[in-house]
């Protein structure tokens, strides 16, 4: 079991009074990708009008521009919502970036009010993300709104 606690109290020590964007998503995409387990893919697709863009990630290549309201990162962002989902073969109109992806959660990084990006989190085992993990992720990307959002618009 992952311990959110703590990784969102790793993630606010590696990014407080940081303000570089780029930097800030690569350290929390590694800090995911290596302490939780069973995931293939785990990094964040940056909102660009009406798509969404690849942005700082671990794993394998991904799919660069996503169009809001297609796949799970498009529904997620353009419905301001995480999306959870246990089998992504059973999600109308998945994208599947990486064949062995099999269960995905998307939580939208809001800044402003409005959605910036969204996290994006893969793994190759069907039902892998709990209501528990949504709850520490989305707590997760609380820290990411609340230390960025001074300098976001910026970069």
């Amino acid at each position: 079991m992952t311990n959110y606690r703590e990784i969102c109290d790793q993630l606010r020590s590696l990014i407080h009074d940081v303000p570089y964007k780029v930097a800030n998503l690569a350290n929390a995409s590694a800090l995911l990708y290596s302490g939780m387990p069973d995931l293939n893919w785990a990094g964040f697709y940056l909102r660009d009008g009406e798509s969404l863009v690849l942005g700082p990630f671990q794993g394998k290549p991904a799919c660069i521009r996503i169009p809001l309201g297609r796949g799970v990162c498009g529904t997620a962002a353009s419905e301001n919502r995480t999306e959870r989902v246990e089998n992504v073969h059973l999600f109308p109109g998945h994208i599947a970036c990486d064949g062995a992806s099999n269960s995905e959660i998307v939580v939208p990084v809001r800044i402003g009010g409005r959605v910036a990006a969204v996290l994006d989190l893969d793994s190759p085992i069907i039902g892998r993300f709990s209501p528990e993990d949504q709850a520490g992720l989305e707590a997760f990307v609380s820290v990411l709104e609340e230390e960025m959002a001074e300098y976001w618009e910026d970069q």
